[in-house]
């Protein structure tokens, strides 16, 4: 199965302030997550409920699976020492 991939507005902000090469490596990360949205490595978040991350280089991607709809929702996308504190306020 397929799954859909949408970013969130503020993920696509996240994003857009990484630099051109970090950018890359998360985008591939990301798309590969269609194909398996729960890859080995991926963790999901305590107290969210379906919400998980997956670790590239030292940033994090939080996303929600909706295995329903075939759907993957990108949330956040930030550095490793900051992404705790932000999904945390979610």
């Amino acid at each position: 199965m397929i799954y859909r991939i949408e970013v969130t507005p503020r993920a696509e902000k996240d994003l857009n302030a990484l630099a051109v090469r970090e950018r890359q490596r998360v985008a591939d990360q990301i798309d590969a997550l269609g194909t398996d949205p729960r890859p080995q490595g991926c963790r999901k978040l305590k107290g969210r409920e379906d919400f998980y991350r997956i670790r590239v280089g030292d940033h994090r991607v939080v996303y929600r699976v909706e295995d329903e709809v075939l759907l993957i929702l990108i949330v956040r996308v930030g550095d490793r020492k900051e992404i705790y504190d932000i999904i945390r306020r979610l």
